[in-house]
C-alpha cells in the first residue's frame, strides 16, 4: 500500500483534514479566522500538496526508505506534514519530547539511530547538541533549514505491513526507557478498533491537545486520515482548548483526567462533542461521577503504548454503571489474567493483565532481552494488575512495578533517585508516588545526607533537578532522614510514603 494520506486525498479531497485552533480564549472568532488564516483549516486536497512538497525536501536530506527521522516539536502543523511526509517517502518517525533536558534527549536520540532530527526554533539549541544532523522547520513555511528547493514530489514507496512505521519511547516498568516499534499494521488496526468503539463519523472533528511524543497524542494525526475525519491541534490550557473545542465545533477529544477537570472547572463542554477519551491515567471515581451528572460524553480507556494505544474502552452508560471499568477490550484485542505462574485466571480474580492480537507492537528497538521478557504464552505483559468481571469489562487495580504516573505522564522512581543521588550532598535516595488531588499522583523523596550538617534543603534541591529532569519528574514533596530498608535490604516504600505524607502536611 502507499501511504495513507495520498489514499485519502483521492477518496475525500474536499473534506477538511487539518483545523489550527487559536490560543487566545475569544469565542468570536471563528468566521473571520476560518476566512482569513489559511493555516486554520485545510483539506485533504491541500494537505497533500504540502505534504509531497515537504516529503521532497526532506528527500534533498536523504531521508528515504527505511530512515529514522526524529521529530523535536510541538503540537504545530508542520509537526503533522512531517509525520506524513516521512511515511510518503518510507521512513520511519521517531517523536521526542520537547520538555526533556539535553542529558535526558540526547541518549534516546543516539538509541533510536536517527538519520535527521528535525526541529522548531524553541528546540533548535537543544538539538543541535545531540550529536546528529539537524534540520529546523521554519514558521509559517514547508522550507527545511539547509535543504535545497525541490521540484519534483519524491517518490512514494509501497508499505508492507509488517513495516515499521513510527517508533515512541516508554519509559515501561524499568529505568531504562525502551523504544517501542510500531507497524503499519498496528497502528492500522488500532484506528480500525477505536473507530469501531467510539462509532467515528466522517464527519466528525477531533481535537487533540496531547503531545506529539505520547501514543495519545500521535495517534489521532493517523487515525483522521485513516477514518477521513478532521483534526483539531489545540493548546493544553483549558481556556484555549474550551475555545478551540467549541469554536470548531468538535466531536471528540482525547483528554487526560487532570486536563479534563481543568477543562470542566472553566466552562461547560459544547453540545457538539459525542465523545471525550479519558485516559493516560486512572479516573477517580468523583470524576466520572461529575461527568455523568454534567451530561459529559465519557470513555474512560486503558491503553498502552505497546498496543497502539487503546486497549479496553467504556462507553459513557457502561462507565456510569460500573465506576471504575475500563470497559470491555476493542474488537481483535484479547485481555487474559494471568497469576504469578502464568496460568489464566477465571472472571473476577486479580492477577496482570495481559494483552494479544494485531496491534500489539513488533519489538522494542534493539533490545532483544527486553522484547523477550514482554511476552509470555498468551501475549504482552502489561505488569498492570487487575480483573475481568463476568461480562468482559476490565478493571485495572495498579501497577506491578513502582512507576509513576502523574499527570498522564510516566516516571521511572529510579531515574529521579539517580539524579538526586549524583549532587555531592546527597547518599541515597528513595522515590516513591504520592497520591495528588489534581495529578493523580505526584513525586516524592525521602533522602539521606552525606553529612548530618549538610545545609542542603528542599530549594535546592528543586533547583539542581529542575536543570536535569523534566518537570512532571520533578520531586513536589521532599524531606530528609535515614531510609527504611526491609529485612532484605529493599527500601520499605509505604514507610517512605508514610514519611512524606507528614512531611506535606
Amino acid at each position: 500500500m502507499r501511504d495513507w494520506l495520498s489514499h485519502r486525498a483521492v477518496v475525500s479531497p474536499d473534506a477538511t483534514a487539518l483545523i489550527t485552533a487559536d490560543s487566545s480564549t475569544s469565542t468570536d472568532m471563528r468566521a473571520e479566522t476560518e476566512t482569513t488564516n489559511t493555516r486554520a483549516s485545510v483539506t485533504y486536497s491541500a494537505l497533500n500538496e504540502t505534504v509531497d512538497q515537504v516529503a521532497a525536501r526532506l528527500a534533498t536530506l536523504g531521508v528515504g526508505h527505511g530512515s529514522h527521522v526524529g521529530l523535536l516539536m510541538s503540537n504545530r502543523p508542520e509537526a503533522v506534514w512531517l509525520i506524513h511526509a516521512t511515511m510518503r517517502l518510507g521512513a520511519v518517525v521517531v517523536p521526542l519530547s520537547t520538555e526533556q533536558t539535553l542529558s535526558e534527549l540526547a541518549p534516546r536520540v543516539e538509541r533510536a539511530d536517527l538519520d535527521l532530527l528535525v526541529c522548531e526554533r524553541e528546540t533548535e539549541p537543544i538539538a543541535v547538541d545531540c550529536s546528529v544532523p539537524v534540520s529546523s522547520v521554519d514558521d509559517g513555511n514547508v522550507s527545511l533549514m539547509d535543504s535545497p528547493a525541490a521540484d519534483e514530489s519524491a517518490a512514494d514507496p509501497e508499505w508492507k505491513p509488517t513495516d515499521p512505521l513510527v517508533m515512541l519511547y516508554t519509559s515501561g516498568t524499568t529505568g531504562q526507557p525502551k523504544l517501542v516499534v510500531l507497524t503499519v499494521r498496528n497502528v492500522f488496526t488500532s484506528a480500525v478498533a477505536s473507530a469501531d468503539r467510539l462509532g467515528v463519523l466522517p464527519t466528525d472533528r477531533w481535537c487533540s491537545p496531547l503531545a506529539l511524543h505520547h501514543m495519545g497524542g500521535i495517534a489521532p494525526v493517523y487515525r483522521a486520515v485513516i477514518d477521513g475525519t478532521g483534526l483539531i491541534l489545540a493548546p493544553t490550557d483549558p481556556k484555549p482548548l474550551l475555545n478551540a473545542l467549541s469554536q470548531h465545533e468538535a466531536t471528540g477529544v482525547s483528554i487526560v483526567p487532570v486536563l479534563l477537570e481543568r477543562l470542566l472547572s472553566v466552562g461547560t463542554l459544547p453540545d457538539s462533542l459525542r465523545v471525550v477519551l479519558l485516559g493516560g491515567a486512572p479516573a477517580s471515581n468523583e470524576l466520572i461521577e461529575h461527568c455523568g451528572d454534567r451530561g459529559v460524553p465519557l470513555h474512560p480507556t486503558y491503553g498502552m503504548t505497546e498496543a497502539a494505544s487503546q486497549i479496553a474502552t467504556a462507553r459513557p452508560s457502561e462507565a456510569t454503571a460500573n465506576p471504575g471499568t475500563v470497559g470491555r477490550p476493542l474488537f481483535m484485542t484479547t485481555v487474559t489474567i494471568i497469576d504469578d505462574d502464568g496460568y489464566p485466571l477465571p472472571p473476577n480474580e486479580r492477577g496482570e493483565i495481559v494483552v494479544s492480537g494485531p496491534t500489539i507492537m513488533k519489538q522494542y528497538y534493539r533490545d532483544s532481552k527486553a522484547t523477550g521478557d514482554a511476552f509470555c504464552a498468551h501475549g504482552f505483559r502489561t505488569g498492570d494488575i487487575g480483573y475481568l468481571d463476568e461480562d468482559d469489562r476490565l478493571w485495572v487495580d495498579g501497577r506491578a512495578g513502582d512507576r509513576i504516573v502523574t499527570g498522564g505522564k510516566t516516571v521511572d522512581p529510579s531515574e529521579v533517585a539517580n539524579v538526586l543521588c549524583d549532587h555531592p550532598e546527597i547518599a541515597d535516595a528513595a522515590v516513591v508516588g504520592l497520591p495528588d488531588a489534581e495529578w493523580g499522583e505526584c513525586v516524592g523523596a525521602l533522602l539521606e545526607q552525606t553529612d548530618q550538617d549538610s545545609s542542603v534543603d528542599a530549594a535546592t534541591i528543586e533547583s539542581y533537578c529542575r536543570a536535569r529532569l523534566a518537570s512532571h519528574k520533578l520531586p513536589r514533596v521532599v524531606t530528609f532522614g535515614a531510609i527504611p530498608r526491609t529485612e532484605s535490604g529493599t527500601i520499605d516504600r509505604e514507610v517512605v510514603r508514610a514519611r512524606l505524607d507528614v512531611a506535606r502536611t
